[in-house]
């Protein structure tokens, strides 16, 4: 007989109460409070009129009810806040409370709708809880699933019966699941559908007739359970891939489900499901005394179950029905319910997600030591060789490999030699095998052998810089590090990062996991994958460059995070004395702490500032310095930005970085002299002259001799062309649009010419504002003749070129803006408001006045909360102090956002006053707290 043949055949309890022996035992609160099933059954008959219809008794019933219901939850509630970790007694106790609903229900429809004192054979009837609801475990507002199980097919009798209970939860507006079968449905449809399958295993006796209930339990266990575990288990794993993918399929989302997201209630769920299935476990508890879990184990496993239900709960009670996506306005809610507080420059919400994402890792080392330990009993397939096969090799003699997985030979000579903690994972990537859950127990074990003496040895740092260098996917070694605790000890400037979460709408992903993303992202670069998506960086890599430096700035880039200090400034700092412990030379540490204190320069300047401004090119020219630190720091910035979520990265800031790179590339090359207005001016009037070959010479020279400077430096050639036909014989009262979209910028850009007068830039914005596109980047300019062009890049919420068949009605709302039939101002306040959501997020409002960064205009920097109307906002407040916007550059980070205005005086002067900055600082800022106040208020 097989171990699992032998666990099937073993005696288990089939009708045991789920809450022990005393239901009671385990509440949150004295039941009689909760729920006093006798006393309102008796309130229930005592307030029925004599002689009362169906519909008195549904109508006192459920008012009766509905009371009761409403008071046991604001008892478990009370109690709840007073304990806001008591999570198992808070769900025993709803699960209470719901059975004592169910009973009260059934024994009203049984007594008073339904009488029937000498019921048939065929008439028997019994009440069973089945899926979360059978489990005895409850949120708040959980469904209620129940099987009406009948001996035969449903009589009439029943099948009233079983209306008016339905008809009585539904007016008591409790989410019920239900289905009427006999024992042979449920068996024949439990072999079709593993989702009943699973529900049924899960049953649990309510009321009625418990002979037909303990006929089930038997039936269930010999014509469905018996011998075919494996083939449960194998579609259980299965609907856990898929719900994980639907998920996201990373366990460090920002945003996750607590029930059905990776290394959520789910799996913890999915794990017992299947060990109640084989050996018929009652509880947890039950895995260790069945040796599929540690005792130390299965107190992770109650840890976060605990903590996981608590969240659910929480979540649950604030949003007044079922929800369990931990959405950021929700997350700043539970984190203060749970009694997280504000502490060391960092909001509660980041020490609460910190906590979340380190019980969600716990969740999925569970889960690998589980169903390895079922490998072990045979229940379970083993991993199949086929994919690895080719790049896998014979392991070295003190290793052996088990269950396809690699572990140690001998737990003592291992563990005589601390460096071995840190060999295995190098081993594991030479060979292309997985750890093996004995070998991850016997590492997070004895972490206490990562010591000071080895993390200055030598060797161990060498063995930690070959695992990023010399295997071509140190991701997979990083991630299984990190989740094993190996780099928090190895590297403990890395610890506090681990599982941060950046309480931000921008990263996806947690501080580690963000780190562990740019390593995988520079790697795909070095094996070609992405040659297409990035051809400069792949470029660079193939040219060749220091990959220490490279990989070591990488994983150091964000090191700094989590404290008040700028983590930039920080961040260098350590990594200055972390590369020296890695063994770099000199040079090469300094270069690392230059690349992690100036890892956000390069995006700033691409994505803040107007890199057709010639000063722009040449300052960031002379920060860098350097070709190779050119090279090194546009690497580190790709894979930052691609690092940071998986839609983050497109065309508009790939052209960016690639622009600002070229250029400061060849002024590195030629001289920083190379860079300015009157050689971009020759070559732009060189190129329109070309383009437009076919027109008479006249014309020709009016288009040329038409603009300033800025104009031809500012913008691309074929922008050039696009004017000079729009321009063409235009009349003073004519608004020419040209749009087409930029397929390299994913962005549609809009042209417009048209005569001049002040406020054009804040009356395009707003127009453009009104019809939803999101204005990525802006440039306008006046000719000497009074005409005005300016032309705006612009996007659809999601980021993506603006709709072809929304570009009539843009057309359309622009010339009513400026014909003065729309007003931006007043139809933007309808408009103007934050999601739910989004609301949770402390943008503060910085703003800054620059001088330096360009030869002929002020910069100014707005940073602060996005939301729909805030560029017209600015735009607008700005034109009222009578100040000319010459560009906008628009970054976005989430729920924050950079506006950056290049702007000129009314006589064309900078603004160098200190006064006339505070006064336009004060303007700016009074707009974005009206504009806020109307967004939060609605």
């Amino acid at each position: 007989m097989t171990p699992l043949q032998q666990a099937l055949e073993a005696p288990v309890s089939d009708l045991a109460p789920p809450l022990g022996e005393d239901p009671t035992k385990h509440l949150i609160a004295p039941a009689s409070e909760i729920f006093d099933e006798a006393a309102i059954r008796a309130e229930i008959a005592a307030n029925l009129p004599d002689g009362a219809d169906s519909r008195a008794v549904r109508r006192v019933t459920v008012d009766t009810l509905k009371t009761a219901i409403s008071s046991g939850r604001k008892i478990i509630e009370d109690a709840f806040e007073r304990a806001p970790l008591a999570a198992r007694p808070a769900v025993v106790s709803y699960a209470f409370l719901t059975d004592g609903v169910i009973r009260t229900v059934l024994h009203v429809a049984q007594t008073y709708l339904h009488p029937n004192p000498n019921p048939t054979e065929g008439e028997r009837i019994a009440v069973l809880a089945v899926g979360g609801y059978g489990r005895g475990e409850m949120a708040p507002y959980s469904d209620v699933d129940l099987l009406f199980l009948n001996p035969w097919k449903i009589t009439p009798w029943a099948e009233s019966l079983i209306e008016s209970i339905l008809y009585m939860c539904w007016d008591l507006h409790l989410k019920v699941g239900h289905s009427s079968r006999t024992v042979k449905d449920c068996i024949r449809l439990g072999r079709e559908d593993y989702t009943i399958r699973t529900a049924l295993l899960e049953h649990r006796f309510l009321v009625g007739d418990q002979a037909i209930a303990q006929e089930l339990s038997k039936k269930l266990k010999s014509d469905l359970f018996k011998n075919t575990a494996s083939e449960f288990i194998e579609a259980k794993l299965a609907e856990r891939a898929e719900r994980h993918r639907k998920q996201g399929g990373q366990r460090y989302m920002v945003e996750p489900n607590v029930k059905e997201a990776k290394g959520g209630l789910r799996d913890l769920q999915t794990l017992f499901w299947i060990g109640k299935y084989i050996h018929g476990v009652r509880d947890a508890a039950d895995l260790v005394r069945m040796r599929l879990l540690r005792q130390d184990e299965y107190d992770d496993f109650v840890a976060a179950e605990t903590f996981l239900m608590a969240i659910r709960n929480h979540l649950h009670i604030v949003a007044g029905r079922a929800m369990d996506q931990l959405t950021f306005d929700m997350q700043v809610e539970v984190a203060k319910r749970m009694g997280y507080v504000d502490k060391a420059g960092r909001r509660a919400v980041e020490f609460f997600m910190q906590d979340y994402f380190r019980h969600a890792t716990t969740v999925g080392e569970l889960t690998r030591i589980f169903l390895t330990a079922l490998e072990a009993k045979h229940v379970k397939k083993a991993p199949s060789l086929v994919n690895f096969f080719r790049r896998r090799r014979k392991v070295n003699v003190q290793y052996t490999i088990k269950q396809n997985r690699l572990t140690v030979t001998r737990q003592k000579p291992f563990l005589a030699d601390n460096l071995n903690l840190l060999r295995i994972f190098d081993e594991a990537l030479r060979t292309g095998y997985l750890l093996h859950p004995d070998a991850m127990r016997l590492i997070s074990a004895n972490l206490h052998l990562i010591d000071d003496t080895m993390r200055t040895s030598a060797e161990a740092n060498r063995i930690f810089i070959d695992l990023l260098l010399k295997r071509g996917n140190p991701e997979r070694a990083l991630r299984r590090m990190n989740e094993l605790g190996v780099l928090a000890a190895f590297v403990p400037e890395f610890a506090p990062v681990v599982a941060m979460m950046q309480f931000n709408m921008y990263h996806s992903y947690t501080v580690d996991e963000h780190t562990i993303q740019c390593i995988s992202t520079l790697a795909q670069i070095e094996r070609g994958e992405l040659v297409e998506e990035l051809p400069v960086a792949s470029g660079i890599l193939k040219r060749g460059v220091n990959r220490k430096v490279l990989y070591a700035a990488l994983f150091l880039h964000d090191i700094g995070k989590g404290r008040p200090e700028d983590h930039s400034v920080l961040g260098a700092q350590i990594a200055r004395k972390v590369a020296r412990r890695f063994g770099l030379k000199q040079d090469e540490v300094e270069t690392v702490e230059w690349l992690v204190r100036y890892h956000l320069l390069m995006s700033d300047m691409a994505q803040k500032r107007d890199i057709s401004e010639p000063r722009t090119v040449r300052d960031f020219a002379k920060a860098v310095k350097t070709q190779k630190r050119l090279d090194l720091l546009t690497v580190v910035t790709v894979c930052d930005i691609r690092g940071v979520g998986p839609d983050v990265w497109n065309n508009w800031k790939a052209q960016l970085i690639r622009a600002l790179y070229w250029q400061t590339s060849s002024a590195l090359e030629h001289g920083l002299e190379d860079v300015n207005r009157e050689t971009a001016e020759k070559e732009a009037k060189k190129a329109l002259r070309a383009a437009l070959s076919d027109w008479q010479s006249k014309p020709l020279r009016t288009e040329t001799a038409r603009h300033y400077g800025t104009y031809w430096q500012g913008l691309p050639s074929e922008a050039h062309v696009i004017f000079a036909n729009l321009l063409k014989d235009i009349a003073d009262d004519e608004i020419r649009i040209d749009i087409k979209p930029d397929d390299d910028r994913d962005a549609t850009r809009v042209c417009f010419a048209l005569a001049d007068h002040p406020g054009i830039f804040a009356r395009l914005a707003g127009a453009l504002a009104l019809v939803g596109a999101n204005v990525v980047d802006a440039r306008t300019y006046t000719s000497s003749d009074g005409y005005a062009t300016a032309v705006f890049w612009i996007q659809d919420a999601d980021g993506a070129q603006y709709e072809a068949a929304r570009l009539p009605r843009l057309k359309s709302m622009i010339r009513k803006t400026f014909k003065g039939e729309v007003l931006p101002r007043k139809s933007l306040a309808d408009r103007d408001k934050l999601k739910k959501r989004e609301k949770a997020f402390n943008v503060a409002t910085s703003i800054t006045f620059d001088n330096e960064g360009s030869d002929i205009y002020t910069i100014i920097e707005v940073d602060t909360r996005d939301r729909t109307g805030l560029l017209y906002d600015l735009a607008r407040t700005l034109a009222e102090a009578n100040v000319y916007i010459a560009s906008a550059v628009i970054a976005t980070y989430g729920a924050q956002v950079v506006d950056t205005f290049y702007v000129k005086d009314m006589f064309g002067l900078k603004f160098h006053a200190a006064s006339k900055q505070k006064t336009l600082e004060n303007r700016l800022r009074a707009a974005i707290l009206d504009g806020a106040k109307r967004a939060l208020d609605k």
